[in-house]
């Protein structure tokens, strides 16, 4: 099947139906990277940072090609400086997960009872490491959402493939992060099941987080462009703040680097592709 005959079958599907079919298809992914856990008995490291690194350049990329770009071309036929909208949704996307990360109680892996984040909760160590996971999955299905919504005004092709490269790229990344819950769960003596399940609950925020965003992009039209930055900004928050930081821990920060220009080229190529 060519790039294009596979374009058609998305093309007369309205945006909500096609963001529940690409957050189905990032859910599934993340339960398969979850799935491991049934035939990997201990989590290594160097495969944790390594995979890590790889969804770091993952986001980066989608971030500009998928979100950023689309944003700035909307941007020019507003009456604004077309750099306006951009910048202003960029930091605005940043402001909002800092306040989530200072709301939300969470524990990054590898950290101590000293380095939970959030309101103070008694929360188990688990479900704080769940929450770390599920707060920067909430901007990944926000960005699916914002970028089919923007069909609603360019129904391109160009447009309809940046929002299905932009859901391939967040599945392919999903893998490894339902690899890194699972299996320190497992680890740390939680049954086969139980890892599986709180590592695919995980994928579970970002078909919601991205019908709220599809929802609301295709009935306040105008803030199109404002909200495609504002998504990128929220994803470039979570990589900087947490993905990068947990890829770079151990004794592995070369591999997890070239891990991620790895993802990042892959992101780039999946998004040339389909253009």
């Amino acid at each position: 099947m060519h790039i294009s005959d596979f374009l058609e079958i998305f093309k007369n599907n309205s945006p909500l139906l096609n963001t529940v079919y690409a957050t189905l298809f990032t859910w599934f992914m993340t339960a398969a990277g979850a799935s491991l856990v049934f035939f990997v008995k201990k989590a290594n490291k160097k495969l944790l940072e390594t995979m890590l690194g790889f969804a770091a350049g993952v986001m980066i990329a989608a971030s500009f090609w998928s979100l950023l770009s689309p944003s700035i071309e909307m941007s020019k036929n507003l009456p604004l400086p077309k750099w306006f909208p951009p910048a202003l949704g960029f930091l605005l996307g940043g402001l909002f997960l800092r306040l989530m990360d200072a709301i939300i109680p969470h524990q990054h892996f590898g950290a101590t009872e000293k380095e939970i984040e959030g309101i103070p909760t008694n929360f188990k160590t688990n479900t704080l490491l769940l929450l770390a996971v599920t707060l920067h999955n909430i901007p990944e299905g926000l960005a699916v959402g914002v970028a089919f919504g923007a069909l609603v005004k360019n129904n391109s092709m160009a447009a309809l493939s940046a929002a299905l490269s932009l859901a391939i790229g967040i599945g392919i990344q999903n893998f490894p992060e339902g690899t890194v819950i699972s299996l320190p769960l497992r680890t740390g003596g939680m049954s086969k099941f139980k890892s599986f399940f709180y590592g695919q609950l995980s994928g579970a925020v970002e078909p919601l987080a991205a019908i709220a965003g599809v929802l609301f992009v295709t009935t306040f039209q105008k803030i199109l462009p404002f909200a495609l930055s504002f998504a990128a900004g929220a994803m470039i928050y979570v990589v900087v703040e947490e993905v990068i930081p947990e890829s770079q821990q151990g004794d592995n920060t070369d591999l997890a680097t070239m891990s991620l220009m790895l993802g990042f080229v892959i992101m780039m190529i999946l998004d040339v592709a389909f253009s």
